[in-house]
């Protein structure tokens, strides 16, 4: 089946549009404490905080499954799996599915995207670089 890549952008705006959707952040507990998390207050949804990698020791969380229809997840939901530049929510996605949650979507640059030039992330891509709204927690 595979999981599609779409942009920051169209997560966004299928967050909104769609009242069945859901934004999984799958970063660590320190990445949304000292790097921010999505606020989904404007289109009345909160994100979906579940690691997909468990800090520090980084082992794939075996419960993600379980924790995704603990969230209220469920097969019907289109769920937009986010992390810090894409491949851990891809990962997160591809097990999503094989768990019986087919409607899955990466958001490709993450939350931060790529590093730039001078090696730091959130300037070139990412939901921070384009500009959608997010909170320190």
């Amino acid at each position: 089946m595979g999981v599609p890549d779409i942009s920051a952008t169209e997560a966004w705006a299928a967050i909104r549009s769609d009242p069945d959707a859901v934004l999984v952040d799958v970063r660590t507990d320190a990445e949304w404490t000292f790097v921010g998390v999505p606020d989904l207050s404007e289109a009345g949804k909160q994100t979906v905080l579940i690691p997909w990698q468990v800090y520090p020791s980084m082992q794939v969380n075996g419960a993600f499954a379980e924790h995704l229809r603990r969230a209220g997840v469920t097969p019907l939901s289109k769920v937009y799996y986010l992390c810090r530049s894409g491949a851990r929510s891809l990962a997160a996605g591809q097990a999503a599915q094989a768990a019986g949650f087919p409607h899955a979507y990466n958001v490709a640059n993450g939350f931060e995207g790529p590093v730039d030039a001078s090696g730091h992330r959130g300037a070139t891509a990412g939901w921070k670089a384009e500009g959608l709204p997010w909170v320190q927690r």
